[in-house]
């Protein structure tokens, strides 16, 4: 098989060649955008799963949906190092220059550019000079809006104007944050505040976040009305069918076919995950002498993707962690046969350990995304069959 036609596309937010067993989240979000559109309220939205699932590359689609109605869009990632305010800022501007091509009102669209500069001054108003940045707009600053430097205060009056900007021109504004887990407490009450004050006026303007499992519980524990604020979408691994469409698509686009039994085989090491998908599958053409590809072929890529999947995705996560946070995750892995959610308890007993002894590396886990706070009392790894790993190595 030629490799220079491989379809297959493993790779972190990278979107595979044929997004299956996303269309019920794809077309609530075409709902939520035309409701938007027409001044009907409707709540922000909110992805989560574990990593290798594909959240990025569906935030990403979302995102494509809202420009393909002439939306004003903006996408920013979110790091445990970095305020909200700057990469916001540069997220709006975005947004606010695609809106100011079709509107009728150039001063209207710097007004609104001054107030966003003054806001984004804000990150670095209190800042030696070699720490001061320059968010790029070129218009002055407007002093009084969005630039008290109480994040909650001057983001509901920014978003507010956004809104009333796009809706100058009948569209609307979407703001997309991936890793949105990593936000600091006061940037996502800042969030969960603002949208509650956009939801309540109808205005056009949605935020659109993608993280972990626990980004609910993280919301939640900022404003106790978030669980009615946002619609939550958990995004999990694929079905058979869609499994097979995955990899059965982009094949039959090159002329290329998989057995049953191939498909079987695939689906047993992938375990629905579209990442594992895709490297299986990449792994598989790459292997096969010819159209169809069996379940012999797989058997014989399987160490070739398996290795790759050691090093990329599995290997370079354990490489972050300190010594005592990687003796943590391995007592993990020796609880979870099924890599499932384990007791904190149950991992303190295990290492012969009080609770409170561990809570520096399980912390330093929880930031370093590794793993998540499951339920009270519980932890499960952030990436899917790592304890399985772990317990290869």
């Amino acid at each position: 098989m030629d490799p220079v036609r491989n379809p297959y596309a493993p790779g972190a937010g990278q979107r595979p060649p044929e997004l299956a067993g996303r269309d019920k989240q794809l077309t609530a979000f075409d709902i939520v955008l035309e409701r938007v559109a027409r001044g009907r309220p409707e709540r922000s939205v909110m992805l989560t799963g574990l990593r290798g699932v594909g959240k990025t590359v569906l935030l990403n689609q979302l995102r494509s949906s809202a420009v393909s109605r002439n939306w004003g869009t903006g996408k920013i990632e979110a790091r445990p190092d970095q305020e909200l305010r700057r990469p916001l800022s540069s997220a709006l501007h975005m947004a606010a220059r695609a809106i100011a091509m079709t509107h009728r009102n150039p001063e209207r669209v710097d007004d609104f550019l001054g107030i966003l500069k003054a806001f984004a001054l804000r990150a670095t108003a209190d800042k030696g000079m070699r720490e001061r940045w320059q968010p790029g707009i070129d218009v002055p600053a407007v002093s009084g809006r969005a630039d008290s430097g109480d994040i909650e205060i001057d983001l509901v009056e920014l978003l507010k104007e956004a809104a009333a900007l796009a809706g100058d021109v009948g569209v609307g504004i979407a703001i997309f944050i991936d890793e949105m887990q990593d936000l600091g407490p006061a940037d996502i009450s800042a969030i969960c505040g603002a949208c509650h004050e956009l939801s309540q006026d109808a205005a056009p303007l949605i935020v659109v976040g993608a993280g972990l499992p626990h980004l609910p519980a993280a919301l939640s524990a900022s404003k106790s009305y978030s669980e009615r604020l946002f619609s939550y979408h958990r995004i999990d691994r694929l079905d058979r069918e869609s499994a097979n469409q995955a990899l059965i698509a982009p094949a039959q686009r090159e002329e290329v076919k998989f057995t049953d039994a191939a498909l079987d085989a695939l689906y047993e090491k992938a375990d629905g995950y579209p990442y594992f998908v895709q490297a299986y599958g990449k792994a598989a053409w790459d292997q096969a002498p010819e159209s169809p590809i069996t379940a012999e072929d797989v058997e014989v890529a399987s160490p070739s993707a398996e290795e790759e999947l050691a090093v990329g995705f599995f290997g370079s996560r354990y490489e972050r962690a300190t010594p005592a946070e990687r003796e943590y995750m391995r007592a993990m892995a020796d609880l979870s046969g099924d890599d499932g959610p384990v007791a904190t308890a149950a991992v303190a007993h295990e290492l012969g350990r009080k609770p409170a002894s561990l809570s520096p590396a399980r912390d330093g886990l929880i930031k370093k995304g590794l793993i998540y706070s499951a339920e009270r009392g519980t932890i499960g790894f952030t990436v899917p069959h790592f304890g399985r790993y772990l317990r290869s190595v």
